[in-house]
């Protein structure tokens, strides 16, 4: 495989990710942690589902320690913080800060063993990160008191997890994107685990919300995780991390499309920034060789 198809594949890991803020709504009132659980294990199933015919597949499973505190650490990890950054802070905040790690997976990116970090590649995540500050501004950024401290804090650690899960993925390339299926089981269980000491139990109330919930499982929460894996493993790590910014942009696309939020000018601004410091970033594959 090609670092380039690698790296398409992993940008197929963003478009999903967009889908998650309209599904979720669509999923109603599940409380976070059961939902995280439900979907996680169907995302880990999925992933199992790919065993079938290749048996040695499940050698995948074997692991040493490390591998597996890096990815539970990073799936569980990170959802963990960011759920409850939604939960004490405000949403446009959190998210805000949240979304700070594309720019921190490019920067960590220059640590890697045969990576250099070039000028195009921080102008590219630079840009990316002013047009979601601008796409959240728009969407009413409102300050914040000294009671929602723990919260942006949980969001500002929840970027530097989700980062160093990326770049280490990169770190410990011997491992097979098929042992990501185990890494969600896990997280499933603990989020199962969680659920069941801080939360009420709601199952959906119709058909549709269960097609979400099956739909998050299989994509955003499954597909996407398999897919990033392989991006941040074999694929260009810096366009990857420039090119993540365009998760909120598409994902309040999305939103608008199914009538959960309206258009505006500075969605529109903040869509050029995005999309241009995408570009920017990505320079090098568009280069003919």
């Amino acid at each position: 495989m090609t670092s380039r198809t690698a790296t398409l594949i992993g940008l197929t890991a963003i478009l999903m990710w967009s889908l998650l803020a309209v599904l979720t709504v669509a999923t109603g009132k599940i409380p976070a942690f059961q939902l995280a659980a439900i979907t996680f294990a169907i995302g880990g199933l999925v992933g199992l589902s790919t065993f079938i015919g290749r048996p040695q597949a499940l050698s995948a499973l074997r692991q040493p320690p490390l591998v597996w505190a890096v990815g539970v650490g990073g799936l569980f990890g990170y959802h963990a913080l960011y759920f409850l950054a939604l939960r004490f802070a405000p949403p446009a905040e959190a998210g805000l800060l949240n979304y700070l790690w594309p720019l921190l997976i490019v920067l960590f990116s220059s640590f890697l063993p045969g990576e250099r970090l070039a000028p195009h590649h921080v102008v590219g995540a630079s840009a990316g990160l002013a047009g979601t500050v601008l796409l959240l501004s728009g969407n009413g950024l409102s300050g914040f008191t000294p009671g929602q401290l723990p919260g942006l804090a949980a969001a500002f650690v929840a970027a530097f997890v989700w980062a160093i899960y990326s770049v280490m993925s990169r770190r410990l390339k011997s491992v097979p994107t098929d042992a990501v299926a185990g890494f969600c089981l896990v997280t499933a269980l603990l989020a199962a685990f969680v659920h069941a000491l801080v939360e009420n139990t709601v199952w959906p109330e119709s058909v549709w919300q269960w097609l979400a919930v099956v739909a998050l499982g299989v994509g955003p929460v499954g597909a996407a995780f398999y897919a990033w894996d392989v991006g941040m493993k074999r694929g260009d790590i810096r366009v990857l991390g420039a090119a993540s910014y365009a998760t909120p942009l598409a994902s309040t696309a999305f939103l608008i499309l199914a009538g959960f939020a309206r258009p505006s000018a500075s969605i529109a601004f903040a869509a050029v920034l995005i999309a241009g410091g995408g570009l920017i970033a990505a320079k090098d594959m568009f280069r003919k060789r």
